[in-house]
């Protein structure tokens, strides 16, 4: 299975001269080197052209006739037209339009589609963009999805606010968080990971539902969300922001971009420091944990990777965090490990370093390696549980990507990855707990993961189709050869309708207490009744994109369909006995169906509105018996709003999240006085934000759960948080109630000549 892999590099090599000869490759930016996605560039005097991808690069054939020496190649955005000399076909061209109508046009984008479905990826993807996060409170990743509907940001412990991204009504693990492409939130880093990427230091996030690329690994099998932080060539060479809300929390940013003649730099801190202790619903439980955190992260560039030669960037980032939750009167100083009050407090340093270099031979042709090391130290304690783990993660990416075919149409990409993973877990309990559970000891897990991997972008009738074709093998030191196929198809019958479909495997191996925190959080024994193998499944998804005009009112609406079988899951049994948690795998018929219907309008730079319904099916038979997901509304509705006055000094901003009943877990057969109702209430929860902008400051207010909606009392057997049936992990709406909050954002722009 690996043998024609690895014949074919050396073929592929050899063939670049010959399939060089026929393209030419270039990329269009504004005078501020700015690229300019959705261009066109056309061959003077001919029809043959090309549009510009997200990084403002095409790929346009050459003309009939050659010999004429220097061939002009004109560069439409807009209203803007300029006219460039060609004077060397075989170098790389990065064409700079000067007209100042440019720069407007790309500004006007910007700022009315801050949120989009990108128009050149074949795969469907969601775009997020600054105009989008500014519309508010994005302390962190979670929050930035606020004014979206395919992620769900849910809470898996109220005490220390941990929280996961959801896609498609199933847990976080099941899609894949990126950082500038590499693989560095599992394991470990995943309880707490979105929360320590402030949106401030953010440029993009593109969110892709279903099967996807097989570049990036084996573990996405719903999703993929990228994260792409500000880099020192498009960031402000000075800018802050400040929030506190009416908890007393406080956020502080800082960002600072620097830029040369080949190199950039960007150096983002950050820090937030805890609020005042709430009790508001007196179960003598705090509402919200106190956060403390420091971090920064820097990254270098060397060159820009579309440049023919040499190119690099490398990283680092380093958080220092402790979330101290619990009773009101609880110390983490004097409390700790007794049962004098109850707590939770965790505290973790993680450092870590990537890097991404590449050499481009020529137009066609590109190498590059991406890799990164990520660790984290964590001392915690939950209760009379202490659990302290130290896990280093490696990931390695190399990639050779090649353009082949007639007019080198097509993208070949191919390489090998590894991955290891060493997770060193220790839990004990304090002399006082009387419980008698059995999980306490050492966990040790290393793995091991060497893989191979081939993916193909075909484009036919000048883009109309375009399909994408990957497999990977890879090979894990416990669990032996696994394979993962996936396929994509994009078809354009019409300039303004896209149809797309994506068919795709994925597998990963389960890392049990860091992705269920309740384990350790709750007073349940555990009982190992079997060795866990990794969780696989296979996911189909259809979508429909149209675009269309109103007037002056842009329109487009956009439905999916998807559908999600595992083969093998697993997550912890709760329902068979009250007393204990079973770790066992589930080979029995596990699914999620979802349907999301989206309609997005923008009138002018005046006025936005996007409204999406989401329908989830989330279930598995057990015993013949159809059994609903815990914490999934089947429905949930979501509505935004955006208005601006003329000029732009005022922003409006509304959202509204309306969501279904939800299943919770079954407490029949616990103490009349530990059990809850089947399902939840129906609610919705209300933000409000307006924005003022100056010339170098803008100032925000807002308000997040305008109409106050709580969730009383969430947790389970609060009276006696150390006796049996004590469970914080039951929270299924707001716990913290309306939030205000107040800002500022102070940005010092680049020098103009």
């Amino acid at each position: 299975m690996m043998k024609p892999l690895f014949l074919a590099l050396p073929i592929i090599f050899c063939c670049w001269q010959k399939l060089s000869a026929q393209t030419f490759f270039g990329q269009v930016t504004d005078v501020k080197e700015v690229p300019l996605p959705g261009a066109t560039v056309v061959w003077v005097g001919t029809s043959v052209g090309a549009r510009t991808d997200e990084k403002g690069e095409f790929n346009i054939p050459f003309p009939v006739d050659t010999t004429k020496k220097p061939l002009q190649l004109a560069g439409i955005f807009g209203e803007a037209r300029d006219t460039f000399l060609i004077e060397d076909l075989t170098s790389y061209w990065v064409l700079a339009m000067s007209a100042n109508v440019t720069l407007q046009e790309v500004t006007v984008r910007d700022e009315v589609t801050g949120a989009y479905v990108s128009v050149l990826q074949p795969i469907k993807t969601e775009i997020i963009n600054r105009a989008e996060l500014r519309k508010a409170a994005c302390c962190d990743l979670a929050g930035c999805f606020e004014t979206q509907s395919t992620v769900q940001p849910t809470t898996t412990n109220i005490l220390t606010n941990a929280k996961e991204l959801r896609i498609l009504g199933l847990s976080g693990v099941y899609n894949q968080v990126l950082v500038d492409g590499l693989p560095t939130i599992q394991g470990l880093t995943y309880t707490y990971g979105t929360g320590t990427i402030p949106g401030s230091m953010l440029e993009n996030i593109w969110v892709v539902k279903g099967a996807n690329s097989v570049l990036q690994g084996y573990e996405s099998m719903v999703g993929q969300i990228t994260v792409f932080p500000r880099e020192g060539g498009i960031a402000e060479p000075l800018s802050a922001d400040v929030l506190v809300n009416s908890f007393g929390e406080k956020h502080l940013n800082v960002g600072l971009g620097e830029k040369k003649t080949n190199w950039t730099n960007y150096l983002a801190l950050h820090t937030s420091q805890p609020g005042l202790k709430r009790d508001k619903d007196n179960d003598t439980f705090l509402d919200l944990p106190r956060l403390t955190r420091y971090a920064v992260y820097n990254k270098w560039r060397y060159r820009k990777e579309n440049e023919n030669g040499l190119s690099a960037f490398i990283g680092a980032r380093f958080v220092d965090e402790k979330r101290i939750g619990g009773q009101v009167e609880f110390s983490s100083k004097t409390h700790k490990g007794t049962t004098n009050a109850y707590g939770q407090t965790v505290h973790f340093y993680q450092p870590e370093v990537f890097t991404k270099t590449g050499y481009r031979f020529d137009a066609n042709r590109k190498i590059s390696l991406l890799a990164s090391l990520v660790t984290q130290d964590q001392n915690s304690w939950f209760g009379l549980t202490q659990y302290n783990a130290r896990q280093r993660s490696f990931y390695a990416n190399l990639q050779y990507e090649l353009f082949w075919g007639k007019k080198q149409a097509h993208d070949l990409k191919t390489g090998l990855s590894f991955r290891h993973f060493l997770l060193n877990e220790h839990i004990g309990f304090a002399t006082s707990d009387t419980l008698r559970r059995s999980f306490d000891g050492d966990y040790y897990r290393e793995e091991n993961t060497p893989g191979a991997f081939v993916e193909n972008t075909f484009h036919f009738q000048n883009d109309r189709w375009i399909w994408v074709a990957g497999i990977r093998a890879d090979k894990h030191n416990a669990f032996g050869w696994h394979i993962t196929p996936r396929t994509m198809l994009r078809i354009n019958p019409s300039a303004n309708l896209d149809l797309r479909a994506s068919f795709g495997t994925g597998w990963r191996t389960v890392n049990l207490f860091p992705e269920n925190i309740a384990l350790l959080v709750g007073s349940r024994d555990i009982e190992f009744a079997e060795t866990l193998q990794p969780e696989r499944a296979w996911n189909a998804g259809v979508n429909v994109t149209r675009r269309f005009t109103l007037d002056k009112i842009r329109l487009t609406a956009t439905a999916d369909l998807y559908h999600t079988r595992f083969q093998n899951q697993f997550f912890p049994d709760y329902d068979s006995n009250p007393s204990k948690a079973i770790i066992a795998n589930f080979t029995g018929k596990s699914v999620s169906n979802g349907i999301q219907v989206e309609v997005s309008a923008a009138w002018s730079r005046r006025l936005e509105l996007r409204t999406a319904y989401n329908f989830l099916d989330v279930f598995r038979y057990q015993n013949s018996e159809k059994i609903r997901l815990p914490f999934n509304s089947r429905h949930k509705v979501l509505a935004v709003a955006t208005f601006r006055t003329p000029g732009e000094r005022w922003q409006f901003d509304a959202n509204l999240h309306w969501y279904g009943k939800q299943r919770l877990p079954d407490t029949r057969l616990n103490p009349v006085n530990l059990r809850r109702p089947d399902y939840s209430k129906t609610y919705s929860v209300t933000g409000l934000q307006v924005r003022h902008t100056f010339r170098r400051i803008e100032l925000f207010a807002g308000c997040e759960n305008v109409f106050d909606f709580r969730q009383l009392r969430p947790i389970l057997g609060w009276e006696q948080p150390f006796a049996r049936g004590f469970d914080p992990s039951f929270a299924w709406g707001p716990t913290r109630g309306r939030e205000f909050y107040v800002g500022c954002n102070f940005k010092l722009e680049k020098k103009t000549s």
